[in-house]
């Protein structure tokens, strides 16, 4: 390594320390797919030497796959957290009192993280934070202890702008007027829906002396805000949006879940791959539906509900082939297409694997990225609740016979993908800023609120170091 240059008020300490062993505190609700990305960029950063610290909700135990200290913080599973109250809100999240329930669920859990964590942070000694964007908690533990502090956007991010429309909705883009003051409208009406959870931020941020703080978006980093989705696949952001698209943050060692070659698929048939997710894979009257359509189509079936049915539904389905879960990339390698709920994990894989998509969002950023499916033009979309058999016919006809377009059109996203970095740059920059914290808290001027590195700066210092 390079020597590096002096900087005022660090003089007296080794250089190379500033990039020492770091305890750093991931917080993220309870969702799979979430989880399984913190967990990769947990992995990739205990490769440097750090060491990582799950702060998650009871209800996030069994959905764990890695051996990380995990620290439970807020209720038992029963009370607002768990799986089977994460699939009753997701369930009813379409109508009014669901979208009502879900957000206080969220917002008791906001506040029970607020009031546990920040003595458990001071006892681990937690040097960073990286906290979910749908948990604002994070930010505002992380400034009250005066902790760096990173977002990650493991679905949609929620950041605003005039042109875009609220990332629970399936708004199309639309930067006219027309639009925009849609989209004005669309941001009084989530202010009423997000009312509990606003309501909480604010008490909280009062508590911890952090000023008026009003919403969710003002509890994200100032500092570093990472992305899954790649900006080719969003809608138009400004360059000022603050966001480091990183791509899918994937673990290496992948789950032992039956692949391709488990399955004997008719290689002069059509082969379709179904997945809702974990917290929609119980909606055995959706994969029934587009069982039938696939039938009369002449095409095959595999349907992965996640642990969403039991044996006895699952068999009911109609479906080639029905199981829990399967190694998804090895089985969009081959698939024609995939119908799918519209979660971002498998839209990726989608877009990464070149298979054409049929989105069927329910709720939560569903509908969002469904809108970006269409907006591109690399798949089609149909809400859940209008998925009748004749627009699924229709839908699946049209991406069978128009494959070679949808897949065109998905080209330069599934190149940014592949450029973008993952796991392993989402590591680096989250080491950068570290680093950057401690020259700056040594010199006595660290700022949270500096915008980030770009991605030389620590480096020109000598200081980037894989440890």
């Amino acid at each position: 390594m390079r020597a590096a240059r002096r900087l005022p008020g660090v003089d007296s300490i080794a250089l190379k320390e500033l990039g020492n062993l770091a305890r750093i505190a991931f917080v993220c609700p309870d969702f799979y797919s979430h989880l399984r990305a913190f967990e990769a960029l947990g992995e990739e950063l205990a490769s440097m030497g750090h060491e990582p610290v799950f702060l998650v909700p009871e209800g996030a135990g069994e959905m764990r796959s890695t051996h990380f200290r995990t620290i439970f913080v807020g209720r038992k599973a029963g009370g607002v957290f768990g799986r089977r109250l994460a699939g009753r809100a997701a369930a009813s999240g379409t109508g009014l009192t669901g979208i009502l329930r879900t957000v206080a669920d969220r917002a008791r859990a906001t506040d029970a993280f607020c009031a546990a964590a920040p003595a458990v942070m001071r006892r681990e000694r937690i040097d960073l934070v990286v906290g979910d964007e749908f948990e604002p908690a994070a930010g505002l533990v992380a400034a009250f202890l005066g902790l760096p502090h990173v977002s990650l956007a493991a679905a949609l991010p929620i950041e605003r702008d005039p042109a875009m429309p609220l990332p629970f909705l399936g708004w199309a883009y639309d930067p006219s007027e027309r639009g925009l003051a849609r989209n004005r409208g669309g941001e009084l009406v989530g202010g009423f829906l997000m009312g509990s959870q606003r309501r909480v931020i604010s008490r909280w941020a009062q508590r911890f002396g952090l000023g008026e703080i009003a919403d969710d978006t003002a509890c994200l980093s100032r500092s570093l805000r990472l992305a899954q989705a790649p900006a080719s696949f969003d809608f138009p952001r400004p360059p000022t949006a603050g966001l480091t698209p990183v791509g899918p943050i994937r673990s290496q060692h992948r789950e032992a879940h039956p692949g391709l070659d488990a399955f004997a698929v008719d290689p002069a048939r059509p082969f379709v791959f179904a997945s809702l997710g974990t917290m929609q894979g119980h909606r055995r009257w959706l994969f029934e539906r587009i069982a039938s359509v696939c039938r009369a189509a002449g095409a095959q079936l595999l349907v992965a509900h996640c642990g969403g049915l039991s044996p006895s539904d699952a068999a009911r389905i109609g479906a080639d082939w029905v199981t829990d879960f399967v190694d998804q990339g090895s089985i969009l390698s081959r698939a024609d297409l995939c119908v799918t709920h519209g979660g971002l994990n498998t839209v990726l894989d989608c877009i990464d694997t070149g298979t054409p998509m049929l989105a069927l969002p329910v709720g939560y950023d569903q509908p969002g990225n469904g809108a970006r499916i269409r907006h591109h033009r690399i798949g089609e979309t149909i809400p859940a609740r209008r998925a009748t058999r004749r627009r699924i016919e229709e839908a699946l006809t049209r991406l069978l016979d128009e494959r070679a377009g949808y897949v065109e059109r998905a080209a330069p996203m599934r190149a940014e993908i592949r450029r973008a970095g993952g796991a392993a740059r989402a590591a680096q920059l989250v080491h950068d800023l570290l680093i950057r914290s401690r020259i700056e808290a040594h010199a006595g001027r660290f700022d949270a609120a500096r915008q980030p590195a770009n991605d030389t700066e620590i480096r020109d210092l000598g200081l980037s170091v894989r440890l």
